[in-house]
């Protein structure tokens, strides 16, 4: 249905002129529990400032009448609260997440608006639970290691929680004294108790589940000015009432003595102090509603906490940080468990950007995202940011190469985003992240104006639809999308890295050995991981390399491998689009091969076998209009498969897509070089190719050993350039210089690239 937003906005003022003679003076100090509602969004403060611009500030506006035409509908149809049955996506599920978002919107248009109606709404639907919840068992879906009442989770009925509690704080005044007893006696507080004291393997754990939890009994807690349930919320259960080998079965065992839970280690943890959050942009995203919204009700309510200050405002950091991990369409990068599609867009980084711009110092390249996502909280945040963006203070968010480190200290590795022209390139060399994390280390992905071009595949799960195993996670995100060989990165003898094991890969983050973006004509991003694989050393070098004589910058990938012994190394490249061209010859089977039987290697469909000649091989591509090309470093013994996923998956549960895998046999060390360049373009209206042919005519190894590593990139001019980089010296001061030859190499730093004609 179109909505007439004009109509809907000319209503919305009409009825803030006949409520207006009820509006708080919000110079009263509130002296009893009456008086302090609203305040964990909302304050008396900001409803004054909604209520005198309603009608002049559009984004607000907009965002009312969305708000408000979806709830007339809803009231329309009638409250139901169904007996639960299903999983994500299921008709009982989804209505239940549907309840609690109209019930938070009810509560704000019923202060915005003074309309009973709104209040009303809240108060029968509140009782509706009120009589459902005593009675109601653990949710008959038996899967989750925390079943929840309402939905088959305890994350689901915390998600409930935290947004109810913002309805109830709206329509607090509005019920009486016994009204509120009631709903308090026999939902609320029974409510808290259960996804907390009785699951505490749920509660009691640093997680994004435990940080829903945290926040929705603390949320509860200020609406009740419950200190007991607060420091609950703030610090977790006490670990005198827990049995130490209690084990959560998602990952990990819940905390006990010595160590620190509830929403403050959820803070401390997960985020490093460039706002970098362990699990990845994907549940980061998810993560920042609980974590925003409750900071902003402890700022209104509990201001002395400092909240937004805390661990050096790494809140107001993490907002940033999930900016900068999103490509150009602000879509964020996939990292660990990831959706492909999920954005900025999404109502959580609504929230979190206004929250951010109203307690973060009124950063105005926030003001730009906002603009960009057309939608604000119906809050003191949301109306701030609309009063800000009409004033026209608004600056564009600019998205430049970044190291996000990883760790509650920063010191667990790091995730890079190196971005030149069109190109983004996200480089993995991270902790593990949580029960969320891949065994992926070293990984990359590389996105051109926002679009994949060589792809993480994400994860295995088709978020809330019941069709698809309930809408949870399938058993192909443990068998694939979380093995090595689904990335961009190097296996050992078919492998994962720590042998696929959550403990061993808990235990152990990549090194950071170089980051350099002062140069943007070669920026450069170095790692080291020692752990993966018992006695093998692996280094991974990327460069991105604006040519003068090229018109789009090009990416050299340098992986350096040692161990102690010989072993079988697979490089898989996961590239999106349709192959052009090949400067080799190659055999494609009648019947494809399996693999592999294990480790992900039995969903990969070998198609095809190329015959490698001489030092170099070329696969050019094209994807969204553009041609790639994809050049390598080979020896003949080397192997070139072609792949594809989605063997053994009667289900179809998998995307059949195709991947590139440069073996090496029966090596010790071994030295993986390529080149990926985007070089021209397509046009199916003009049917015209431009620049369809790589620009690198060859790449060689001019010297390799434990210190130095130098490779020469010839184009098809016959330019010829060197790079060259320290493997054990990465101190910016060091001089450095080496014999090749006839010719003499020099440089200062860890890194150069020099003219070789």
């Amino acid at each position: 249905m179109k909505i007439n937003y004009h109509f809907l906005i000319a209503t919305i003022t009409i009825l803030l002129l006949g409520s207006s003679c009820n509006e708080m003076d919000s110079t009263i100090e509130p002296n009893s529990m009456e008086d302090q509602h609203p305040g964990l969004v909302l304050t008396s403060s900001g409803l004054k400032k909604i209520k005198s611009n309603l009608g002049n500030i559009p984004v607000f506006d907009r965002s009312l009448a969305i708000a408000k035409q979806q709830l007339d509908q809803e009231i329309e149809n009638g409250i139901e609260v169904p007996i639960p049955k299903d999983y994500s996506g299921g008709y009982t599920h989804e209505r239940h997440k549907k309840n609690y978002r109209m019930m938070q919107n009810a509560g704000l248009l019923y202060q915005i608006l003074g309309d009973e109606k709104y209040a009303d709404y809240v108060k029968k639907m509140l009782f509706a639970y009120a009589e459902l919840y005593p009675s109601l068992p653990k949710h008959p879906q038996t899967r989750s290691y925390a079943r929840g009442k309402l939905f088959w989770q305890c994350l689901n009925d915390s998600n409930w929680l935290v947004y109810t509690s913002q309805a109830y704080d709206c329509v607090y005044n509005y019920l009486s004294k016994e009204e509120r007893e009631v709903l308090e006696t026999n939902l609320f507080r029974p409510f808290a108790d259960y996804i907390s004291l009785e699951n505490p393997q749920f509660f009691n754990r640093v997680h994004n589940h435990s940080t829903w939890g945290n926040v929705a009994v603390g949320m509860i807690a200020l609406v009740l000015d419950d200190d007991i349930l607060l420091q609950r919320a703030l610090n977790g259960i006490k670990a005198d009432h827990l049995s130490s080998d209690m084990k959560d079965n998602d990952g990990g065992y819940i905390r006990t003595k010595g160590q620190k839970v509830g929403f403050l280690a959820n803070l401390d943890e997960p985020f490093s102090p460039d706002g970098y959050y362990t699990e990845g942009p994907y549940y980061q995203r998810y993560a920042m509603y609980p974590f925003m919204i409750f900071a902003q009700a402890l700022q209104n309510k509990k201001p002395e906490l400092k909240i937004f200050q805390h661990k050096d405002s790494v809140l107001i950091k993490a907002v940033d940080a999930l900016i900068n991990l999103s490509d150009q369409d602000g879509e964020f990068f996939l990292l660990n468990d990831a959706q492909k599609g999920m954005s900025y867009h999404a109502p959580s980084l609504v929230a979190a950007v206004d929250i951010g711009y109203h307690f973060g110092g009124n950063n105005p390249s926030l003001l730009s995202i906002a603009e960009k996502q057309n939608l604000v909280t119906l809050d003191d945040a949301g109306v701030a940011v609309a009063l800000n963006i009409k004033a026209g203070k608004a600056q564009p968010f600019v998205k430049k190469s970044i190291e996000l480190s990883d760790g509650p200290k920063g010191e667990q590795g790091a995730v890079s985003v190196i971005r030149s022209g069109d190109l983004e390139l996200v480089y993995k060399y991270t902790a593990h992240g949580l029960s969320h994390g891949h065994y992926d280390k070293l990984s990359f992905s590389l996105f051109d104006q926002g679009d994949e071009v060589i792809q993480d595949y994400g994860l295995a799960r088709f978020v809330n639809i019941e069709q698809k195993g309930g809408g949870n996670y399938l058993k192909e995100n443990k068998t694939w999308a979380k093995q090595t060989v689904a990335h961009n990165t190097v296996v050992q003898d078919q492998q994962s890295h720590f042998s696929g094991t959550y403990e061993l890969g808990s235990k152990n983050h990549s090194e950071k050995y170089i980051t350099d973006f002062e140069n943007k004509e070669v920026q450069v991003v170095s790692a080291v991981e020692e752990n993966a694989y018992p006695g093998t050393r692996l280094q991974r070098t990327f460069a991105i390399i604006k040519d003068e004589a090229q018109k789009n910058p090009f990416v050299l990938d340098i992986t350096q491998v040692q161990s102690t012994k010989e072993h079988q190394f697979d490089m898989p490249l996961y590239y999106l689009g349709q192959p052009m061209k090949t400067s080799f010859t190659y055999d494609k089977f009648k019947t494809p091969k399996i693999l592999g039987s294990s480790n992900g290697y039995q969903h990969l469909y070998q198609e095809a076998k190329a015959h490698l000649e001489g030092s170099n091989f070329q696969f050019s591509w094209l994807s969204n209009g553009k041609f790639y090309t994809y050049t390598a470093i080979n020896s003949e013994s080397d192997e070139l498969l072609f792949n594809r996923i989605g063997a053994n998956d009667p289900e179809y549960n998998l995307r059949n897509e195709p991947g590139l895998m440069l073996r090496k046999k029966n090596v010790k060390d071994a030295l993986f070089v390529s080149i990926i360049e985007s070089h021209g373009t397509y046009s199916p209206v003009s049917e015209l190719a431009v620049n369809a042919n790589s620009f690198i005519e060859n790449i060689k190894v001019i010297h390799n050993s434990n210190e130095y590593t130098l490779i020469q990139i010839e184009d098809k001019k016959a330019r010829q350039k060197v790079f060259a980089i320290s493997n054990l010296n990465n101190r910016k001061d060091a001089q450095h210089q080496l014999k090749v030859g006839e010719k003499t190499y020099s440089w200062e730093g860890p890194f150069a690239l020099k003219p070789n004609n």
